[in-house]
């Protein structure tokens, strides 16, 4: 074989795995640099709505993963809220990718809570009902509405709420 063609065939299997470690592992809960590129790989078991969301406020602890329908399939971490009819997320208003894709594309995908997946459409809220479903994450945060994830964010009054709902 010639050294050209070690060459690329070593190329191209760093790339590979370089891949798929990517597909595997992300995404990442660090919010910096390359840890932000998300992953598609979802995950959990599929599971059927359930009567009362909100009894997964009290067994499951950290952030659910998001996945939308369509391309790309990226997966993201999300904070979220449960009522008993769905799942509260919110975003910053800053024309941030995934809260885009809801408004633009509809809402569709899934939500892995735990190792259950769920069906879910995302329904933006607005007005009155927007600010007690932001109240509410807020709580399950330990701020008030009127303070920000960190230095140079916006207050968490001014965010985008979205209810993910059964499909």
């Amino acid at each position: 074989m010639s050294k050209k063609k070690i060459i690329g065939i070593s190329a191209a299997g760093v790339i590979l795995v370089g891949i798929l470690s990517w597909m595997f592992t992300a995404p990442y809960l660090s919010n910096t640099g390359l840890a932000r590129t998300p992953g598609i790989i979802l995950g959990g078991t599929p599971t059927p709505a359930l009567s009362d969301f909100s009894v997964l406020n009290g067994t499951v602890q950290g952030p659910l993963m998001k996945k939308h329908v369509g391309f790309p399939p990226f997966v993201d971490y999300l904070s979220w809220v449960a009522l008993p009819e769905g799942i509260i997320t919110a975003t910053r208003p800053d024309g941030g990718y995934w809260a885009r894709r809801v408004q633009e594309r509809g809402g569709d995908g899934w939500l892995r809570i735990g190792d259950a997946t769920f069906e879910m459409t995302a329904v933006e809220k607005f007005g009155e009902e927007r600010l007690a479903m932001m109240q509410l994450w807020a709580d399950k945060a330990g701020r008030t509405l009127d303070e920000s994830v960190y230095v140079g964010a916006e207050p968490l009054r001014d965010w985008l709420v979205f209810f993910w709902v059964p499909r």
